[in-house]
């Protein structure tokens, strides 16, 4: 990726924790679609966590990418999230179709105002 990262790791109880870092663009696309079919096909977790919290922003294409690896995890019996998003990333994902129940601890302060990235 350009200037994003993405951090893989398995947590003690088995689930794979993918968190990406920065924006994620076009240029990051193919390697984040890969990581996330690899993840789900061959590896083959139980849970597969989406860590947003560094996320900035996402284009259509990645959140496209997203939307896909939870129906994906469907398809192979694993159950994917996305944890920690922004709120304005966690609406665009319950608008192309995120189940609400997938999106877990939307960042946001008591007074419904967002917080920002870590």
């Amino acid at each position: 990726m350009t200037a994003t990262t993405v951090d893989v790791e398995t947590s003690p109880d088995g689930t794979l924790v993918i968190q990406p870092h920065g924006v994620l663009d076009a240029d990051d696309a193919v390697e984040l679609r890969r990581t996330l079919v690899h993840a789900v096909r061959h590896l083959r977790p139980l849970r597969l966590v989406l860590d947003l919290h560094d996320v900035a922003d996402i284009d259509p294409i990645n959140l496209g990418t997203l939307v896909a690896a939870c129906f994906l995890g469907d398809d192979h019996q694993v159950a994917v999230f996305l944890d920690r998003s922004s709120p304005a990333i966690a609406d665009r994902l319950s608008a192309a179709g995120v189940a609400t129940h997938r999106l877990r601890e939307v960042r946001v302060t008591p007074d419904g105002q967002a917080l920002p990235a870590a």
